[in-house]
């Protein structure tokens, strides 16, 4: 599923301290820096939403932590 970063989702993400990024996935191994099912992680990092242009990309393993 993918989604605009608009500023509603951009300040709702905030406000609810929304978590959807391999780094609170409990499928992120913090070591190897990679998916422990080898899935790719570029578009799902952290970083990778710095830019507001990037559409959200949320993965349909995401495991809170």
């Amino acid at each position: 599923m993918k989604i605009e970063q608009d500023a509603t989702f951009r300040e709702q993400r905030e406000r609810y301290q929304l978590r959807f990024n391999c780094e609170h996935c409990a499928m992120f191994d913090d070591v190897r820096e990679a998916c422990a099912h080898g899935y790719p992680t570029a578009e799902h990092r952290e970083a990778h939403y710095r830019d507001p242009k990037v559409l959200v990309v949320f993965c349909k393993h995401f495991e809170l932590v």
